[in-house]
């Protein structure tokens, strides 16, 4: 069965390396991405048209080196987070978690018994193909499979607490971006009240017992997360290396 390469790391004390794939999702980059020592590649659902399939290719190259995939899904109701699960990913980000009620809520569609209520099948890559005791499985999948949060709006902020509480939540992820939106400072991430927000959720989890990140563009951004206690930060992006690396191109064409 398939265990987490970020569940091992942060259950030490380390924190977790992450790639972000949003427009190149082709299993050799995955395969790639882990033989440069990543832990995490970070596919995105939520922004991009990508569609189910794609995520058991990329699983399927992660494992050949060992590295997770966490997939920020769709929120489609009940069957969003199980079948990414059964594709082979490792964890799901839910974006948007706006209090403990809808926290409680993907905990249930994405846990099994007795945290949850996910739905059985048994014959996924996560269960090895029907190969494995399926109480087992169970319990493996409850151990090694992991859930995240997004924080990413004033009342989550003012909810964190309870959210992150939660029995089955195992991270939360800040989203700056829509943050300072809700604050009303669209793209002022060094503004009081963002600062103050991350603060919250840094303290929040710390708290709970659970780990937390954020996106993190330069390695300044990675330090000072890591010194709030982010257990999850990102050093890498495919949109944002292509757009970089053809903008650099132009301009050394006459």
């Amino acid at each position: 069965m398939i265990t987490s390469r970020t569940l091992e790391k942060v259950r030490s004390g380390n924190y977790v390396r992450t790639a972000t794939l949003s427009r190149v999702v082709e299993p050799w980059l995955a395969e790639v991405i882990g033989r440069l020592g990543y832990d995490l590649i970070w596919l995105d659902m939520e922004h991009r048209d990508f569609s189910h399939d794609v995520v058991a290719p990329l699983a399927l190259a992660c494992r050949t080196t060992g590295i997770d995939l966490m997939v920020r899904i769709l929120k489609n109701g009940y069957t969003s987070p199980m079948g990414i699960l059964e594709s082979g990913a490792n964890g799901i980000m839910v974006p948007h978690c706006r209090n403990a009620a809808e926290a409680r809520q993907w905990v249930e569609w994405s846990r099994f018994y007795p945290l949850g209520a996910r739905g059985f099948d048994g014959g996924g890559v996560d269960a090895d193909y029907m190969l494995v005791d399926p109480n087992e499985y169970m319990k493996h999948a409850n151990e090694e499979t992991f859930l995240v949060l997004q924080i990413e709006d004033r009342d989550a902020v003012e909810s964190v607490e309870d959210i992150v509480a939660t029995p089955g939540v195992d991270f939360l992820f800040v989203g700056p971006a829509d943050l300072s939106i809700s604050y009303g400072v669209p793209f002022q991430f060094k503004h009081p009240d963002v600062q103050k927000a991350i603060d919250r959720v840094a303290n929040a989890a710390a708290k709970a017992g659970k780990w937390w990140g954020m996106p993190t563009g330069s390695p300044e951004a990675t330090q000072l997360a890591l010194s709030r206690g982010a257990s999850i930060v990102t050093g890498g992006n495919d949109h944002v290396f292509l757009v970089n690396g053809f903008k650099e191109a132009i301009t050394q064409f006459p």
